[in-house]
């Protein structure tokens, strides 16, 4: 039990769900069997939300704040906390984000990348942040990946949705849907099905994973009569992986092959654009998927949806995803450590 990796969460927008869904994923007892639980965040915010989540957790689960992550012993119903902000309970209101929370929750991140770094934590989970409160707080990024990967001297990144029937990677993700065909390119694919293939094999332990890639045209183009960047990018990048010792397959028509990964006959499933990846996984996955950052140097998994600004403090956010994302977490740690 010792040798549990320590797992930062950050604690997203204090004025969203990430303090109740962290309260509530930091009650269930197979969480600690795994890791020790780290919170990032605020003291004040997230005791206001153990309070309004009282009768829900129980009388024996406690907070306990901690000034470094070496101090945590990953005790169940004891949630350790570094407190990075001191917000004033009164200014955090559910549903209502600020500037003063937008620049807290960047803060929580910067500081969790920081403490990666210096081994202090072993991973980290990220709750949910406003990618425009993070531009009003002076943050110019898109969102957390980004920022992250700038904290890490990261240029190639991608993108993964997972879960345990379902595993997506996305080529192009937030573009509109006209602009996908101008930004596909032979490296652009390559380059995600290389890796996709080598975080399979280190962080998922998969001895030789095999990798669906899905066509951008109906009928994966139907030999030029749908379109043609099947024959121009795909094929090619999917020739040059082969190549490179990948095992991977493709391209196939998208309306069949997500069905056949949840099979068990791929082990993921690289996408051309957003939504054609996410729709079929969110159908299967639609409250335990995890998004993964795969081509960092440390480990970052996050849950898989919004700040839900809309049902904040109501007491009805699912932490599924988060309970998802920090197992994740701790099993990619233990897996890298064996690789």
């Amino acid at each position: 039990m010792a040798d549990r990796p320590v797992v930062g969460i950050t604690m997203g927008d204090p004025a969203g769900i990430g303090p109740e869904i962290i309260i509530k994923a930091l009650c269930k007892p197979d969480v600690y069997e795994v890791c020790r639980p780290v919170v990032l965040g605020d003291k004040n915010v997230l005791s206001a939300a153990f309070s309004s989540l009282a009768s829900a957790v129980g009388r024996h689960v406690c907070l306990n704040e901690i000034s470094s992550a070496s101090m945590s012993k990953g005790v169940f119903q004891m949630i350790d906390i570094i407190s990075l902000s001191a917000l004033s309970p009164g200014t955090v209101i559910p549903g209502s984000p600020t500037v003063a929370g937008g620049r807290a929750m960047v803060n929580y991140i910067i500081e969790a990348v920081r403490m990666i770094q210096s081994r202090e934590l072993d991973a980290m989970v990220t709750c949910p942040i406003s990618k425009a409160l993070m531009h009003e707080a002076g943050y110019d990024y898109e969102g957390h990946t980004q920022l992250i990967a700038e904290l890490t001297d990261t240029d190639d990144y991608v993108m993964m949705l997972a879960g345990k029937k379902l595993r997506v990677t996305l080529v192009t993700i937030h573009c509109a849907l006209r602009d996908v065909p101008d930004l596909l390119s032979k490296e652009a694919v390559y380059r995600t099905i290389r890796i996709t293939d080598m975080a399979l094999r280190t962080d998922f332990a998969l001895e030789k994973p095999k990798i669906a890639v899905a066509a951008l045209n109906p009928h994966a183009g139907e030999d030029g009569l749908f379109g043609t960047e099947e024959e121009e990018f795909i094929r090619p990048a999917i020739e040059m992986c082969l190549h490179d010792g990948a095992l991977v397959y493709g391209p196939f028509p998208p309306d069949t092959v997500f069905s056949r990964a949840a099979s068990s006959e791929f082990d993921a499933v690289v996408a051309m654009y957003h939504d054609q990846g996410l729709i079929p996984l969110k159908l299967m996955h639609f409250s335990d998927a995890v998004n993964v950052t795969l081509g960092l140097p440390i480990i970052r998994t996050s849950v898989d949806h919004g700040t839900a600004y809309d049902i904040a403090g109501k007491g009805k956010a699912d932490p599924s995803s988060l309970v998802e994302a920090i197992k994740l977490a701790a099993c990619m740690k233990k897996n890298r450590d064996q690789s």
